[in-house]
């Protein structure tokens, strides 16, 4: 699997500190909790922070990678540790926090997306003489409750018939549905979708674009699995290749769409009485998703419509508003979005920046207006790359000290506390409040302490954000590392971020975290750990 991290701006020429003698050096090898004391009259920078992150970042499984780390006391902006901190690397989902804080301030936390169906026909009792429009303004979170909904409510209103078609109207984005050099391996996966104004969300995770597969065993071997679909929806097509194997054979069942269609492959053996296997499936084209799902639910309520729907047409002008949904605020949507790092969600609030603030719902006008948001908070554009919202092209670039910069920067915006809300906390096990830290640096001090940004691709990994030290000063870290061959590097953001929380850095002790090594049975770290369903981090 492959994906991208990003950069950070203000204040560098940090001093540095100054180097500690050989037999301390022998100490911090034998042992795994050091306590650094400055010397008295030592400035910021002489503290021990710099000897202590230095040994964690001398980690085997970093040679020949690159680090780019920074950290910052929130208050004064001061920085009190860098390395590289100018660096250019891949931030992967870490490029969700230019693009969250850049949706909080040019949409607003009150922000609402609406979908609607409309109409320029006229009503001859409960027939409608015209077509029927389904018009999306990029809603992630819709689910098949609410396409119900919506058809309830025109058929409350007296319509029984409508003469002409059901029309999706997918124009407030433009047609490319994937990002830039995204990886094609990923086109079926969830975390991948397809980016359309019009969608559909099977769950309240709100994975827009995809549909969840569940295959359980038949009743007896050489029976086929059995398959359900979540929503139920006949936009796919189930090719059923798999077979029911004895008790205690291997489980070797796949689930998977086949490139540019919408069948959805189920193969190998699943044994009696195994567990259900899950998948979450990307569809292709999901303006027909939306379209199939609301048109099930028209029938549903007994209001009858001619042909198959016809995608991508604008509503005319003048059309009349027969029914709406409008989705969560902003503020509520960036819980789902940040905490479980939802690359979906980050597209289309990039493409809904871009309709809003340019009037083109474009990744171009989106990124665009991202960037004179980020310029505007003090972060160096000049030095930083980006080409989606969420992090899932390797294209993106981002220094540490570029994305330290805004999370500094940021603290003093009026819609704050959402945001700050919507960030990942260290170890907290509620999945909605804990996210992709659920299960991170717990039994430390910065278990429940520490909130910040994960980041995961192949050889690229990132943890920014904010944690408090023993004396209950707030510090500012970002954590981004690169092209290293080890299955996870995780253990070294955490032990970074465990030395502050366990450190005065004000008073100078420092009581440095020794990295765990990552473990065989770790889940892998190339994707965030809130992708790899229906296992939960």
């Amino acid at each position: 699997m492959s994906r991208p991290v990003i950069p950070s701006t203000r204040g560098r020429g940090q001093r540095r500190g100054r180097l500690r003698p050989a037999v301390l050096g022998l100490v911090c090898i034998l042992t795994s909790a050091l306590t650094w004391s400055a010397p008295a009259g030592a400035g910021p920078s002489d503290t021990g922070l710099k000897g202590a992150i230095d040994k964690i970042l001398t980690d085997a499984r970093l040679d020949g990678g690159a680090a780019s780390v920074v950290i910052a006391d929130a208050a004064t902006g001061e920085r009190l540790y860098q390395r590289d901190g100018a660096d250019r690397l891949m931030p992967a989902s870490n490029t969700k926090l230019a693009t969250s804080t850049a949706a909080m301030a040019l949409l607003g936390p009150d922000y609402r997306f609406s979908t609607d169906v409309l109409s320029t026909g006229r009503r001859d009792g409960s027939t409608l003489r015209g077509d029927l429009y389904l018009r999306g303004s990029g809603d992630p979170t819709t689910l098949a409750k609410d396409y119900d909904r919506l058809a309830a409510d025109l058929a409350a209103s007296g319509v029984k018939r409508v003469t002409g078609r059901l029309v999706a109207d997918d124009t407030r984005f433009d047609t490319q549905r994937l990002g830039r050099s995204w990886a094609a391996d990923d086109e079926s996966s969830y975390y991948s979708a397809q980016i359309s104004p019009l969608t559909v969300a099977p769950d309240t995770d709100y994975d827009a674009g995809t549909v969840i597969v569940e295959a359980l065993p038949g009743a007896a071997p050489g029976d086929k699995p059995r398959v359900k679909l979540t929503p139920p929806t006949d936009y796919v097509r189930l090719d059923i290749r798999g077979t029911t194997v004895p008790a205690g054979q291997t489980d070797t069942l796949a689930i998977e769409r086949q490139h540019g269609t919408n069948t959805i492959t189920v193969s190998g053996n699943i044994p009696v009485g195994a567990s259900a296997t899950k998948e979450w499936v990307t569809t292709w084209e999901p303006t027909g998703y939306a379209a199939a799902v609301f048109s099930d639910a028209l029938a549903a309520h007994g209001v009858r419509i001619s042909g198959s729907p016809r995608l991508g047409r604008a509503t005319p002008p003048g059309a009349k508003l027969l029914a709406s949904h409008n989705s969560m605020p902003l503020r509520e949507l960036m819980l789902p979005f940040m905490k479980l790092s939802n690359n979906m969600h980050a597209e289309a609030l990039t493409k809904t920046i871009g309709y809003e603030t340019a009037g083109r719902g474009t990744w171009d006008a989106g990124l665009s207006a991202i960037g004179g948001y980020l310029q505007k908070e003090g972060v160096q554009t000049s030095t930083i790359r980006q080409f989606d919202g969420s992090g899932l092209t390797r294209m993106n670039l981002f220094p540490a000290e570029q994305l330290a910069t805004l999370l500094l920067s940021v603290r003093d915006a009026s819609w704050y506390a959402d945001w700050y809300a919507s960030l990942p906390v260290a170890c907290n096990t509620d999945r909605a409040i804990g996210g992709t830290l659920r299960s991170r640096m717990c039994g430390t001090p910065a278990a429940l302490n520490a909130r910040g940004k994960t980041g995961s691709l192949t050889g690229a990994s990132a943890l920014s954000g904010y944690v408090k030290d023993a004396g209950g000063r707030e510090l500012v870290y970002s954590i981004v590392l690169n092209n290293y061959l080890a299955s996870s590097v995780k253990s070294i953001e955490d032990a970074i971020v465990v030395t502050l929380a366990k450190s005065d850095t004000a008073a100078g002790t420092i009581n440095a975290a020794a990295p765990k090594a990552a473990r065989s049975t770790d889940a892998p770290a190339d994707l965030e750990c809130s992708w790899q369903k229906p296992k939960f981090c």
